[in-house]
């Protein structure tokens, strides 16, 4: 197996996608890092597994290290239905981290358009560094993926980096949710996003604004979304028990639920694992988080569970304000209002941004760990 390390210089990109295009034709899999440590977890001098093209390596929501395997057809799938979707093949702008799947697929998907992607290199995302890049590109259409706080940042410029965005035919958003709001604002500035659902296990997004992609079949009618297609990967990295766990019969079992509404458009609900458990009743974090953050002045939220005595867990927010922070009664009344008693948070508390987990994920332990520095005695 070849490791490439990333460093997020052009030659490190150029090198991993000369590496990826020699994988997708029949070449040594390849593992892109920038953490030594979690590459030596991958032991990349043990053969890869058969029709392995490339090793997600990732650190997981618990920490502890998983690699993603992820075949050539899985790969080129994913990237031609995305072109299927989005309106042909066309010239991207790597704006994401390319040793994940989301900035992976932009150098799959140019190298199968035939284009020369642009790269948005140094350190952060910075509205003036995306027009930069942006200008680089030639011809149409244009494409680029992002996660919801590159979006927001976007946004709130105003200035080139919004006046780029504009010139974009699609912007995947990915990664994390993407709110009602956020959407709201994309569509007031003219910019032109689709918001996507999907995970390295499904070779990048693969629900586009609600419906799967071609070719990908959907699952919500259990307790967990389960997804099937091309798209997938073929397990883990020398992980046999977790890839019987997850992947079985051509389905693989997420952690999310999810619901099928009647147009055929498919919600994601959030984490099976983000249920509160307070006072004996189960409440949805993500569906707080949704009330939380359709409400004027809000930004961003995140809502977990602390422990407590009276309820077992306390349902508490940590909200990122738009300008002055709404008052935490009116933010509590919305959710009661709403969703009942039971999930309205017993405490709302301000700051000013959502610690992060990879490419825009929420760090829910990091924000479990400061709203408990802030609990009463």
């Amino acid at each position: 197996m070849l490791p490439i390390e990333l460093d997020g210089t052009p030659e490190a990109l150029e090198a991993l996608k000369r590496a990826v295009a020699d994988a997708l034709g029949g070449g040594p899999a390849v593992l892109p890092f920038t953490d030594p440590a979690l590459r030596d977890a991958m032991r990349p001098a043990e053969p890869a597994e058969p029709d392995t093209a490339v090793v997600i390596a990732t650190s997981g929501s618990t920490g502890a290290p998983k690699g993603v395997l992820l075949s050539a057809r899985a790969l080129t799938a994913s990237a031609e239905a995305t072109h299927a979707r989005l309106g042909g093949p066309g010239h991207w702008l790597l704006a994401t981290p390319a040793h994940y799947i989301g900035g992976l697929q932009v150098l799959v998907r140019s190298l199968l358009a035939g284009t020369t992607p642009a790269l948005l290199t140094g350190q952060g995302f910075r509205p003036d560094g995306f027009a930069a890049a942006a200008a680089k590109l030639t011809g149409g259409p244009r494409y680029t993926a992002l996660v919801p706080t590159q979006l927001v940042r976007l946004l709130d410029d105003g200035g080139a980096g919004l006046a780029a965005a504009k010139t974009f035919d699609a912007i995947v958003v990915g990664a994390a949710a993407t709110s009602a709001t956020l959407r709201e604002r994309a569509a007031d500035a003219g910019v032109r996003i689709v918001p996507a659902y999907g995970m390295s296990e499904t070779a990048s997004g693969c629900v586009y604004d609600g419906f799967p992609l071609d070719g990908v079949r959907v699952d919500v009618g259990g307790d967990r979304i389960r997804i099937a297609g091309d798209v997938l990967a073929h397990g883990y990295r020398l992980r046999p028990d977790l890839t019987a766990e997850s992947f079985d019969g051509g389905w693989f079992t997420t952690s999310d639920r999810g619901v099928r509404h009647d147009d055929g458009r498919i919600e994601v609900l959030g984490r099976a694992d983000d249920m509160i458990n307070t006072g004996g009743v189960k409440v949805s974090a993500n569906a707080i988080e949704r009330v939380l953050g359709a409400r004027p002045g809000v930004r961003d939220a995140c809502v977990v569970g602390l422990p407590d005595p009276e309820w077992g867990e306390a349902v508490v927010a940590l909200v990122v304000p738009e300008g002055d922070p709404p008052e935490a009664d009116e933010l509590r009344a919305a959710v009661r209002a709403e969703l009942g008693a039971a999930a309205t948070p017993k405490r709302v508390e301000y700051g000013a941004e959502l610690p992060l987990r990879g490419p825009g994920k929420i760090d829910r332990a990091a924000v479990k760990a400061h709203l408990q520095q802030g609990s009463p005695g």
